[in-house]
């Protein structure tokens, strides 16, 4: 691994460069990625916006190097307003679920990502990027939709976080894009299992969700 400090931290991973277009995402607690690349493998073939995976291998995957900010990034400093951040990601996730899912028998089924949120959303020239593929599933699409709500409304619903109003704003733009929530009790689950906060945080992200954000 190249010894230069980490382009990007998140919670599980940092991001390293490694030259000619590529960065190496490694996973500090190790693990197997190769389910993960797989399946963005899979959507960068029909056209999904992925990085393009080069090589993966135990916790460290390789893959095309994205330019431009986060969304949450665009959000924060005015040069993207929270409708149109809103939009973007209930556009992502229905481009998402209207491909056919990877491996599941049932036809109603589609691959889930069950972690779009704005830091997972890249703004590069070419458009919107979607990265972060750890959580993925396979399931009903209105699953991923709750999901993508609740991950906004505990940001919104937590005092101490750099981005708490404006993620109450999103949160009311983006479920003016995508409707009523019918999988929100089985989102809640998914949160409390995988998600950063307890099960209190979680509990008052849903009841903000439900409100509409206008609470």
């Amino acid at each position: 691994m190249s010894a230069s400090p980490p382009l990007a931290s998140g919670r599980d991973a940092d991001v390293y460069p490694l030259g000619d277009g590529r960065v190496l995402r490694r996973y500090r607690r190790g693990g197997d990625v190769r389910d993960e690349a797989a399946v963005m493998t899979y959507l960068h073939r029909l056209g999904y916006p992925v990085p393009e995976v080069y090589q993966a291998d135990g916790p460290d995957l390789v893959m095309r190097r994205l330019t431009g900010p986060t969304l949450a990034a665009a959000a924060a400093t005015g040069s993207t307003d929270v409708r149109s951040a809103g939009r973007i990601l209930a556009d992502l996730l229905h481009r998402l679920h209207a491909l056919p899912a990877r491996r599941s028998i049932d036809p109603a089924d589609r691959v889930l990502h069950l972690d779009l949120h704005p830091e997972n959303v890249m703004l590069t020239p070419d458009g919107p990027v979607v990265v972060d593929w750890r959580n993925t599933a396979e399931g009903p699409p209105g699953l991923d939709l709750a999901v993508t709500a609740l991950i906004v409304g505990e940001v919104a619903t937590d005092p101490a976080h750099d981005l708490t109003g404006p993620a109450r704003g999103l949160l009311g733009a983006y479920l003016a894009e995508v409707g009523p929530l019918d999988l929100l009790a089985e989102a809640v689950a998914v949160r409390a299992r995988l998600g950063p906060y307890g099960a209190d945080r979680v509990a008052e992200a849903a009841a903000l969700v439900r409100a509409g954000a206008t609470g």
